[in-house]
């Protein structure tokens, strides 16, 4: 591998203005609605110009850390991020380490057998008739026999984030997401060659019934049997791959 050395050029004044007030978001220094100074104060503060101050909260107001509001109360405030951005943020990064070999397959599927059976516990507990409605849906959508591979997976990614969502806990709802929208998708992808989707879309109608019944266990064992059936497929499709390779 050949490597070209060019000039490494400094970081911009604006990139290095808008990490120390995300590191002060960070740290609580500015905590949710604080207000910012004005451009003018910031840009004496930082002995630098306008555009300079502007170009840094431009920056923050992408990532959803700042808002402004105009009129005689406006200004710039310290936003307080949903936990859909954050969540997206996390699965972002759980993308690219998947990307680059950091988990195996078998972690994947552990790991999701783990956290989701926790989601259905509490989800037998506290799902509503509107996310019933929600996950019922979502299955007829599935037994669309013109669904592409990945419009089967997205259907499939959102019938398990439903049922992280129906848990009723936010924190464990929000850690879920990362692996249901980073990590599930490549264990669809790798077995959908030799998984039949007859056998997924049977295994979430049941699990659905379960959750109508709110027996969290029968859930559970039903998960527990589709996470298995996933990794004999995937065993399969590695096996399939290595025997394709000349």
């Amino acid at each position: 591998m050949s490597l070209e050395i060019e000039p490494v050029a400094q970081r911009s004044l604006p990139s290095q203005i808008a990490d120390q007030i995300r590191q002060a978001i960070i740290d609580g220094s500015l905590k949710a609605d604080d207000r910012l100074p004005t451009e003018g104060e910031l840009a004496l503060r930082y002995q630098v110009s306008r555009p300079t101050i502007r170009e840094a909260l431009k920056r923050l107001g992408a990532q959803n850390l700042i808002r402004s509001r105009r009129g005689p109360t406006g200004g710039t405030f310290i936003n307080r991020p949903s936990a859909t951005d954050l969540s997206d943020a996390l699965t972002s990064a759980t993308t690219l380490l998947v990307g680059m070999d950091a988990f195996s397959i078998d972690e994947i599927h552990q790991t999701r057998l783990l956290m989701e059976s926790n989601c259905l516990q509490l989800a037998a507990m506290h799902i509503t008739q509107e996310q019933l409605d929600e996950l019922k849906r979502e299955l007829q959508a599935q037994q669309d026999k013109n669904l592409t591979p990945e419009q089967f997976c997205a259907a499939d990614v959102r019938f398990h984030r439903l049922i992280a969502e129906a848990s009723g806990n936010r924190l464990l709802s929000f850690i879920m997401f990362s692996v249901i929208e980073a990590l599930q998708p490549v264990s669809n992808m790798v077995t959908f060659r030799f998984r039949e989707r007859s056998v997924v879309i049977d295994q979430h109608q049941r699990i659905l019934q379960a959750l109508e019944q709110k027996n969290a266990d029968f859930a559970c064992s039903v998960l527990a049997e589709q996470v298995s059936y996933l990794s004999e497929k995937t065993q399969q499709a590695q096996q399939w791959k290595v025997n394709k390779s000349p």
